[in-house]
């Protein structure tokens, strides 16, 4: 008896040896990396250091685009079983649909298997404690430390300097953020997006240990982050600030820029959006609350809003006529309220006419018979030539992304878009800025001051230039094109641009400031026909678009603005 429980003992004695010898073969021989990387979870994170954005300064200096502090949450791949495993605890815990998450989990296994994921941004005290006192059920979670973008309010200068979010699945797929780890922040419009290389700086890392509780206990080795750059714009922020004050809550869009460098002063869009909600994390509401808003908050008038231009392009036409030696001193029409063209009645918008006028007074007053006749003088192709060179139909490329190019109407075009013929009476409309001919106030800007400058049209731009900070563009258009004009041409353009503001009879009379060599040119324009608008539009705005561009002084002028109101 005794005999054959010593054999026992001895075949459990053996039997114990060969179970510790298997274990030892599988984490010695079979699977030593897998085993070791197991055991370094129980006490090594690795914690991503994200970078600051750069600062965006105006042009004294003073800061409109700053970072503050926030924590973001984010799960270590290196313990991906219990996250997933986790997952629908963890969403819980933070109010969030779980689906969210998985999908969040899911795109960065793809995309970054290695790399820490963030699951929430901007996480609330209320969540941070989740995370704190659920360390020993939740290992895989960790907090970091974020820089968030901190926007000055009420949307100020929203449009122009644009808002950061989240790289989304297709960003990813740009090579400019290939190798960016999901849940990265971007800019996303202005110029948080134009210069986003420059402004989003080089994240670092950390190793740390941890105790049992998952705590950091020391840090191991560390790669400081490297800072985004600061940009210093061209933009006065008491200037914007002024700007955007005078339209309250008016909708349209404000330029104002130095055309002797191409410096813009002031970029307006209004109404206006706030991008702190984007920095934070914007909701699902929130987002499409923004993009069904009838007044389109997130639209950039001041370089996307295609409008017609009204008799604003009248600066333009008597440019054009002058050069093309269709009109001079000595050129005058009458204007009895409306004039004949081609079996179809035009009318002036001053019903009792302005009698015989000649090209000042008739920009001065801006009588429509006028340039209803300078269009037939110079028929289509020729309007559409000098509008071109004057800065209609392209972008101006300026450093913002998206923006349009407008509609410069010709034969050609018309024939390329619609299959059509020209008709000669379109080019009567087309002569007073009205029919198919759109514009940006950007362009209007541009082109006004670029004839009151000589010919000289200076790309406009909002950075300025510095060895660490070249300025970008969203075109390949040239820094400076040179237009000739002759001195006769400009000086008869920018004496009646002064008689429009200072003279009597004169329709921007308004804008005159005593002491002041100021210019400038009212224009409105149709936004339905005539016959839609008297019928009340069918529920629709059937106001007119206002526009007023003004220069100081007249010649060679060292700031011109341009106003639209909607």
């Amino acid at each position: 008896m005794n005999v054959n429980r010593l054999g026992l003992l001895q075949w459990a004695v053996v039997a114990a040896f060969l179970i510790l010898l298997s274990g030892f073969w599988r984490l010695q021989i079979l699977r030593p990396d897998y085993y070791k990387r197991l055991a370094e979870q129980n006490y090594l994170k690795n914690l991503p250091i994200p970078a600051p954005r750069g600062r965006i300064l105006d042009r004294e200096g003073r800061v409109l685009v700053d970072n503050f502090p926030s924590f973001s949450i984010i799960g270590q791949w290196d313990y991906r079983e219990q996250l997933k495993e986790h997952l629908e605890a963890i969403a819980q815990g933070f109010n969030l649909d779980v689906q969210v998450l998985r999908a969040r989990l899911e795109n960065a296994e793809r995309r970054s298997p290695y790399a820490p994921i963030v699951l929430r941004e901007n996480a609330t005290r209320q969540e941070i404690a989740f995370v704190e006192s659920h360390r020993r059920e939740f290992p895989e979670l960790d907090l970091i430390t974020v820089p968030r973008r901190l926007y000055l309010a009420d949307g100020f200068a929203a449009h122009m300097i644009g808002y950061v979010g989240e790289v989304s699945e297709n960003d990813l797929d740009q090579p400019e953020w290939a190798l960016l780890r999901p849940g990265a922040l971007v800019g996303k419009s202005g110029l948080e997006r134009q210069y986003d290389g420059i402004l989003r700086g080089r994240d670092g890392s950390r190793r740390v240990v941890v105790d049992s509780l998952g705590r950091e206990a020391a840090v191991l080795d560390e790669v400081l982050p490297t800072p985004g750059q600061d940009l210093r714009l061209t933009v006065d922020a008491d200037l914007q600030a002024v700007a955007e004050a005078g339209f309250q809550q008016d909708q349209g869009a404000l330029v104002a820029l130095d055309p002797r460098t191409g410096e813009v002063l002031a970029l307006v869009s209004r109404p206006a959006f706030d991008p702190n909600h984007f920095a934070q994390g914007i909701s699902r509401q929130e987002w499409a609350s923004l993009v069904s808003d009838p007044s389109h908050p997130l639209l950039n008038r001041a370089i996307q809003a295609q409008l017609a231009p009204g008799s604003v392009y009248k600066v333009l036409m008597a440019a054009a006529a002058l050069e093309a030696g269709t009109v001079d001193n000595a050129t005058s029409y009458y204007c009895p309220g409306s004039a004949n063209f081609y079996g179809r009645n035009f009318k002036c918008w001053e019903s009792r006419g302005h009698g015989r006028v000649g090209l000042h007074a008739a920009l001065v007053r801006s009588c429509d018979v006028f340039f209803y006749n300078l269009g037939k003088e110079l028929g289509i192709e020729r309007m559409a030539d000098y509008s071109w060179r004057f800065g209609l139909g392209h972008p101006t490329g300026i450093d913002l992304p998206n923006e349009a190019a407008g509609t410069l109407p010709s034969p050609e075009w018309k024939e390329r878009m619609f299959r059509e013929r020209w008709f000669a009476g379109e080019t009567i409309s087309v002569a007073i800025g009205q029919g198919a001919l759109t514009v940006t106030p950007l362009q209007v800007a541009y082109s006004v001051g670029g004839i009151a400058s000589g010919g000289n049209f200076l790309r406009p731009r909002l950075v300025q230039p510095a060895p660490s900070v070249p300025v970008g563009g969203n075109s390949s258009a040239a820094p400076l094109r040179r237009v000739a004009l002759s001195e006769e041409t400009v000086a008869m353009v920018t004496d009646a641009l002064y008689g429009v503001v200072n003279e009597g009879g004169g329709t921007g009379v308004r804008a005159r400031v005593a002491g002041l060599d100021i210019g400038g040119k009212t224009g409105t324009a149709q936004v339905v026909s005539n016959q839609l608008a008297r019928s009340g539009g069918a529920g629709l705005n059937t106001l007119d678009n206002a526009w007023f561009v003004g220069l100081a002084p007249r010649r060679n002028p060292e700031i011109v603005v341009a106003v639209l109101y909607q």
